[in-house]
């Protein structure tokens, strides 16, 4: 089985992407992170739900998780305006990491030890510059799984 077998339409955010817009995308959809595209449609980037739970959930709750359980819960359930007013491209890190793309033409391993290797939760998938979809390890795993 090739990438091309397991690609399935994904949706992309830009570097422009308001941060909220962009988690209710990840929410709204139960998607594993974003693809994040240039202004010419390549990827750039994935952002991992992960990544903008970081960046929202407060520094003290991440740091001591006893803090974290003394908040009460409407204040818990505003943690998300932390992330009004800041673009996709503000939440990003700052040391440019291995980007999560392969051919259509990988095999599952290769998809595996490339979401392995990039921590990354889905892969996007590229043919001549143009963005085909996206692997997640949900699809992966399923696959793996039938087998």
């Amino acid at each position: 089985m090739r990438a091309r077998d397991l690609t399935a339409d994904f949706p992309t955010v830009t570097l422009d992407t308001p941060m909220i817009e962009a988690a209710r995308l990840l929410a709204d959809q139960d998607l594993p992170g974003l693809i994040v595209i240039d202004e010419r449609g390549r990827p750039r980037t994935v952002l991992p739900g992960t990544q903008v739970l970081r960046l929202a959930v407060p520094r003290y709750c991440q740091d001591d998780p006893a803090l974290a359980r003394v908040v009460d819960e409407a204040h818990a359930d505003a943690f998300l305006r932390a992330l009004a007013g800041r673009t996709v491209r503000e939440c990003l890190p700052e040391e440019p990491r291995e980007l999560p793309v392969t051919d259509p033409d990988a095999t599952v391993l290769e998809i595996a030890a490339l979401m392995a290797r990039t921590r990354s939760p889905l892969v996007a998938v590229v043919s001549g510059g143009r963005l085909l979809g996206a692997v997640t390890l949900q699809t992966l795993l399923d696959r793996a799984l039938a087998s």
